[in-house]
């Protein structure tokens, strides 16, 4: 498959290009975008975890899943953004060989382990809401058995990623070493690839498609069932309530799903084309929005946890007009 000189040489550095067409003017001014980007989705996400960990009233299936969101979110913007901001910010975008390898492998890793995760909240919902499964919920999920499907999920979706990592450690790389992306992927490096790279982008494309779109369709029948269970709700309140927090999922879902079909089969559809700067845009958009208002979805729409707040603030202003008193 890769004909190629025997004394070729191989390449051991990449360097990332980020936005083709982005003037050098406005260098700085994206690395202080995505800096700030970094900066609130790690104080947000952090907030979730610090809360969880402190108020064993939290400590229930649904928030075990929140916090292991929490921490995939934070452990994929660390690995796909401080390098990009190096590279606007000191013009800094080198990376060695197997530094490139190791980012591809867990960005597309916290990928698979997002939809798994996603995977595990659908099914958790429904158990809970589901009409039939409802009294058996607390029997069924228990903060033991949710915290072993969690565990399942980080070392499953290990596989994927680590089957293409390992191909493209026995692959060529003797030509052009620019990544015309903001981070190393399978979609940056395959056409870096001596040789005819088609069939690991195609097997590459395949395992993507099945870690991506079978918990999605497990993920709509779910909501679909959730949808017939909140029609037949008595209470309009509730049923209301219930509706509206499926519905802020479901964006969340779609803007985490939908612009990765199109970005993944841009090259087996001749009529959907897509130039560099669209498709890094792109790809930024489904990688780092979620990421970035997770918190606030998951979080400041719960009740329990708002209530939570409303508490340590009071608690806070008690504390101030006590020390003041004493004074």
């Amino acid at each position: 498959m890769f004909q190629v000189d025997k004394n070729y040489t191989h390449v051991w550095e990449f360097y990332i290009v980020g936005f083709p067409g982005l003037p050098s003017e406005y260098f700085h001014l994206v690395a202080w975008f995505f800096f700030f980007l970094y900066v609130t989705t790690i104080v947000g996400n952090l907030l979730l975890i610090i809360v969880f960990a402190l108020e064993h009233s939290l400590q229930k299936p649904m928030y075990i899943i929140m916090v292991s969101l929490a921490l995939s979110d934070i452990g994929f913007i660390t690995v796909a953004l401080p390098k990009l901001i190096a590279r606007y910010w000191w013009n800094d975008g080198s990376l060695g060989f197997h530094t490139c390898l190791f980012q591809e492998h867990m960005i597309h890793y916290f990928g698979s382990l997002n939809s798994l995760i996603l995977l595990t909240m659908a099914l958790d919902r429904y158990v809970a809401i589901s009409s039939l499964s409802l009294l058996r919920y607390s029997v069924v999920m228990t903060n033991q058995n949710m915290t072993g499907m969690t565990l399942f999920c980080w070392v499953l979706a290990h596989i994927f990623p680590g089957i293409s990592t390992i191909n493209f450690t026995m692959m060529p790389f003797c030509g052009p070493n620019k990544i015309v992306h903001a981070f190393c992927d399978t979609m940056s490096l395959t056409p870096l690839v001596c040789g005819d790279p088609s069939q690991q982008f195609s097997s590459a494309y395949a395992a993507a498609m099945f870690i991506l779109y079978v918990p999605l369709a497990f993920i709509i029948f779910s909501y679909i069932c959730i949808i017939i269970s909140i029609l037949r709700m008595a209470s309009g309140q509730g049923r209301m309530k219930t509706f509206s927090t499926c519905a802020t999922q479901g964006c969340i879902i779609s803007i985490y799903y939908i612009p990765r079909f199109f970005v993944y089969s841009t090259p087996y559809f001749p009529n959907l084309t897509m130039t560099p700067d669209k498709r890094i845009a792109t790809t930024l958009f489904y990688s780092l929005f979620p990421p970035l208002i997770n918190p606030f979805i998951y979080c400041l729409r719960t009740n329990e946890i708002k209530n939570i707040f409303r508490r340590w603030i009071q608690k806070q202003h008690e504390n101030v007009k006590i020390n003041i008193t004493d004074k």
